[in-house]
């Protein structure tokens, strides 16, 4: 990210695009119209924005000096932020020549129930084609049981499937060098990791999945954990390219569809820290709005508030917390975001008027300047996260620390990252 002199980081404007859309009713203070919280909860049962002062949550005092969770495991040395130029080379993949496999009567495992027979084939045979399992399938050549299936029948363990001979390509793997760099890499960012979960702190500036321009992703980087029968750890969920922290990796199957479950059922609970232009008048609160896609004439995508009812509208709930505050200019809050829609965070905090500092897309206030000595770059962390472990082992709770550029902010405005978060105290849903 660079500032408008074409300068990486140092003071600088802000970038201005235009606001968010406002058809959805904007965030507003408590002096301003806002619903009346509902006296059963200090955050408030409806309404869009709702907001309340005072002691916190649960009654515990705001500036309350208990430490915050430790984070876990490994922490990700300090390094530049410039990513794609620390990093080492992309893992390219080194082709074999292509094989014919012999009958195969394979048995599903527990962990393989539930699965597609489409899905247990790519599995079992990477590289084979879709037109290639279809033609298997409609031709009766696959077989369970003994009995024709559909290629989007559910498989269940103990069941016997028949794979016929096919001629496929062989999953393409990295060379043994850069694999070796990669998998030092990932080793660098684990926070946690078990035989089923891994969880990395993501670097700013490191995309999650490829795309138009980006070269270099995570998704890649797990092909170098890839192993001899082509399986390799999944993504359950995302991080926006320019947010650091926890990203939730499953290793195994089952993990990825147990993973996949706890997301959906928005049984993970999720906390971000971010700096926002601004300190919002009331410290705690709620904000409930519906977002949908905005298509741009650059061909870019942005997110919009949007009313009940709208095409493609979707509901979004956050809550937040102011943590501390730097001269009624800047404000550390703490979110805990119900659902999960693109950007949520980003639109959220824009709507009730705090931007997050450093967003090129959703700061909206003209003519502010940044504070010296504090990086024009997205100021977003996925603080941490808690979800049960897939296979019951308890939960797993994992923190990750301030990236350099918000470690930097942190020092200059006096923030404490040990001090107490109050959204500890907010519902979860």
């Amino acid at each position: 990210m660079r500032s408008r002199n074409g300068k990486p980081g140092g003071p600088g404007k802000q970038g201005r695009p235009s606001a968010p859309g406002r058809g959805g009713g904007a965030a507003r203070g408590a002096g301003s119209g806002a619903q009346k919280a509902n006296p059963q909860s200090r955050f408030g049962a409806k309404g869009r924005v709702e907001r309340k002062a005072g002691g916190g949550f649960g009654g515990r005092p705001e500036r309350s000096t208990r430490a915050a969770p430790e984070t876990s495991r490994k922490i990700l040395p300090e390094r530049g932020d410039d990513w794609e130029k620390d990093a080492p080379a992309i893992v390219a993949p080194v082709a074999e020549a292509p094989e014919i496999t012999a009958v195969q009567t394979v048995a599903v495992s527990a962990d393989e129930t539930g699965m597609r027979v489409d899905r247990f084939l790519e599995a079992k045979i990477p590289g084979l084609s879709f037109a290639h399992i279809q033609r298997m399938v409609r031709k009766g050549e696959l077989r369970v049981d003994g009995k024709r299936v559909d290629s989007k029948d559910r498989l269940e363990e103990g069941q016997k499937v028949r794979i016929p001979p096919v001629r496929r390509e062989a999953p393409p793997r990295p060379d043994d060098e850069r694999r070796a760099k990669v998998r030092a890499e990932l080793r660098e960012m684990t926070l946690f990791e078990d035989d089923d979960v891994l969880v990395i702190n993501k670097p700013y500036g490191l995309a999650v999945q490829g795309g138009s321009g980006t070269t270099r992703h995570v998704d890649d980087m797990l092909m170098a954990l890839m192993e001899p029968d082509g399986q390799r750890p999944r993504l359950v969920h995302r991080l926006d390219k320019d947010t650091a922290g926890c990203l939730v990796i499953a290793k195994t199957r089952f993990a990825a569809s147990t993973l996949a479950k706890t997301f959906r059922s928005r049984s993970a609970r999720k906390i971000y820290w971010a700096l926002v232009s601004g300190v919002p008048r009331v410290r705690q609160g709620r904000i409930s709005t519906f977002v949908a896609r905005e298509e741009q004439d650059d061909g870019d995508s942005r997110m919009r508030v949007v009313r009940q009812g709208e095409e493609g509208a979707s509901h979004a709930l956050t809550f937040y917390a102011v943590v501390e505050t730097s001269a009624q200019k800047l404000a550390w809050l703490s979110l805990k975001p119900v659902t999960g829609r693109t950007h949520q965070l980003r639109v959220h905090t824009a709507e009730m008027g705090h931007p997050i500092v450093g967003d090129p897309k959703y700061f909206n206030i003209e003519n502010w300047n940044l504070p010296g000595g504090i990086q024009n770059r997205l100021h977003l962390l996925a603080r941490r996260i808690v979800l049960p472990h897939p296979r019951g082992k308890g939960v797993i709770d994992v923190s990750a620390p301030l990236p350099p550029h918000m470690q930097q902010s942190w020092n200059l405005l006096g923030f404490d990252a040990k001090r107490y978060d109050p959204i500890l105290d907010a519902p979860d849903d």
